[in-house]
């Protein structure tokens, strides 16, 4: 069996790339050249384009990383395109529904109505099957889906000596918990309600920071970076990622709204023993909605006041994910679902 393997690919700046660059060599793949069986990675965004427009022409496996392509739609087709394609998921009486979408598009990354609306549908007709991460996407796919866990790579990890440095050239003391926010830091990571949060805490116990790791995604962030306790670090390397993931005790890496995704970012973190506090339950869970600042609050606090305990759960958590999310494993339920399809 050779298998048309279809994805973005590093130097390309997407989780998507980074995945997908691990789990080729396991598999007897051809890069963008059909195969006995095509696998195609589709996410929400343009990088995706002529992967998915492939995926229609020529249908094979589907990995759909995240389970709404709203805003794929939305980068990438003109008004009345995008409408006709709304209607074709939702039924000829959305159609003045989806012009509204469409004259509202520059709220999208926070408005839930368009991670509401997933705009699967053409997509999961002409797959095969669709490969997913997790249930909440399973639920939105259908009977097509097959979960396959999003896997956990062993990193080489930093010398505790690089660690201790990192932290100490940035004036964080051994006994300061550090707190961060990891990837690209846009809207729907929460990332204004974390540091409203942090700067509560901060003003009520003093010892405990927060850090910024990845891409500004809004000018409301990058001002963020000049209040007191929170620094910012850019797009990382691979390198300088495990080291600032070495060296931070807590990270939150809350989503809303969600598009059925599993954070690679959480599930990293989780993998070396660091505790992760997320929107799903994914890691320790802080629910979106009403009540999530105050929450997010008290578990924050907790974790400053137990770093102990904090260490011992992480430990915990890291056995688990590195037993149920080995990269072997992964690519061997790829190739089952691969010789089924």
């Amino acid at each position: 069996m050779t298998v048309g393997f279809f994805s973005p690919l590093p130097p390309a700046k997407s989780g998507v790339a980074d995945y997908a660059a691990d789990l080729l060599p396991l598999l007897p793949a051809v890069v963008n050249r059909s195969g006995d069986v095509n696998l195609y990675h589709v996410g929400n965004n343009q990088l995706h384009r002529e992967i998915y427009g492939r995926a229609l022409r020529e249908p094979g496996v589907v990995v759909l990383h995240d389970a709404v392509l709203h805003h794929f739609f939305l980068g990438s087709m003109g008004e009345e395109e995008y409408v006709d394609e709304f209607v074709y998921n939702y039924g000829e009486w959305s159609r003045e529904l989806g012009r509204e979408l469409w004259r509202g598009r520059s709220g999208s990354a926070t408005d839930p109505r368009y991670f509401r609306y997933g705009m699967l549908r053409r997509l999961i007709e002409r797959s095969r099957t669709v490969i997913v991460h997790n249930a909440e996407a399973a639920r939105r796919v259908g009977e097509k889906a097959r979960i396959i866990p999003h896997y956990f790579k062993a990193p080489v990890l930093p010398e505790g000596w690089a660690v201790e440095r990192w932290r100490a050239e940035r004036g964080i003391r051994p006994s300061t918990t550090l707190f961060a926010v990891m990837g690209y830091l846009r809207e729907s990571k929460r990332v204004m309600a974390v540091v409203r949060t942090f700067r509560r805490l901060r003003a009520e116990r003093g010892d405990v920071a927060l850090v910024l790791a990845g891409e500004i995604g809004s000018t409301d962030l990058a001002r963020a970076m000049k209040w007191e306790g929170v620094m910012g670090v850019g797009h990382m390397t691979e390198r300088e990622f495990w080291l600032v993931g070495s060296a931070v005790d807590v990270v939150v890496n809350l989503r809303y709204p969600a598009s059925g995704e599993t954070s690679g970012i959480g599930l990293r973190m989780m993998g070396i023993g660091k505790v992760v506090l997320t929107s799903d339950g994914e890691g320790l869970e802080v629910p979106a909605g009403v009540g999530e600042e105050e929450m997010l609050g008290e578990t924050m606090r907790e974790c400053a006041e137990h770093p102990g305990r904090v260490r011992e759960y992480g430990l915990e958590v890291r056995e688990r994910v590195r037993r149920e999310h080995d990269l072997g494993g992964v690519a061997e339920r790829y190739l089952a679902v691969l010789r089924e399809a």
